[in-house]
């Protein structure tokens, strides 16, 4: 009479009881789902605000600074 088979567990259903491998193929997945979630955020920029600074073109003469003037305002009503 032959012994029944015996069946496999899987006992990588926690990550505190899961192999080595397990744990690999964990880490490579996040490696790639980050290198991935990169890509995207690289390629979905906006190219027309990119180089704005680069293409800024000024138009009249510089503004130069001139003497430093001391500006106050009082809108309060002073009753004596």
């Amino acid at each position: 009479m032959e012994e029944p088979r015996k069946i496999a567990v899987m006992s990588n259903s926690t990550i505190v009881g899961a192999d080595r491998a397990t744990h690999v193929k964990i880490v490579a997945i996040s490696l790639a789902a980050s290198v991935a979630v990169l890509l995207v955020g690289m390629t979905a920029r906006n190219p027309s605000t990119a180089d704005s600074g680069a293409r800024m073109q000024v138009a009249g003469p510089a503004v130069k600074v001139g003497k430093t003037v001391a500006v106050s305002n009082s809108d309060s009503i002073v009753i004596r």
